[in-house]
């Protein structure tokens, strides 16, 4: 297996500062010690504390373009892939993944710039999702649901408990199937 870049290390421990300690104690420091790097080291991939919060934004926005990657060409399944990716089939406990973007989500809200690629991320999809093959005002309503439903599951915000997170994920599929034969 091969090794992790300097610069994959050290994201990856931004991430266990922020699961372990909390968004107030993501500093550069930190970080570099966790990784065993200088702050040298640190500062040629990552000259800001901005610089790093933006370089994890972007590695999760990037997995999660990945998964999108993976829609087929029929109407709604660029949609299907956006449920897919943000919600999954079956109900569970916070993954690692999710406690790092709320993590992320604490630290980016410090600097209201840092929000701006998240931004841009967001109407590129909303836009891919408008040109879906399907009613977009359907396609809107799916992933306004989605992204409170992710929300909900990231801070804990009453999110469907198992049995109902089943039959709402599915009733959401069931309602992109139905625009696709409109």
């Amino acid at each position: 297996m091969p090794r992790a870049s300097s610069k994959e290390r050290l994201l990856d421990a931004a991430a266990e500062v922020l699961l372990s300690e909390g968004a107030e104690s993501l500093t550069l420091e930190a970080v570099a010690k966790r990784a065993g790097v200088s702050k040298g080291g640190l500062f040629y991939h990552f000259p800001t504390k901005q610089a790093l919060v933006g370089a994890m934004v972007e590695r999760l926005t990037d997995a999660f373009d990945a998964a999108l990657a993976q829609a087929g060409s029929r109407p709604g399944d660029f949609l299907r892939a956006y449920v897919a990716a943000t919600i999954p089939e079956r109900h569970t406990t916070s993954a690692p993944a999710d406690r790092v973007t709320v993590g992320l989500l604490a630290g980016v809200l410090v600097d209201p710039a840092g929000l701006e690629p998240l931004r841009e991320r967001f109407a590129a999809w909303q836009a891919r999702l408008a040109d879906d093959g399907i009613d977009p005002a359907v396609a809107t309503a799916v992933r306004l649901a989605v992204d409170g439903w992710w929300a909900a599951r990231l801070f804990g915000l009453g999110e469907p408990g198992p049995g109902l997170h089943e039959r709402t994920r599915r009733h959401l599929m069931e309602m992109i199937d139905r625009a696709a034969r409109d």
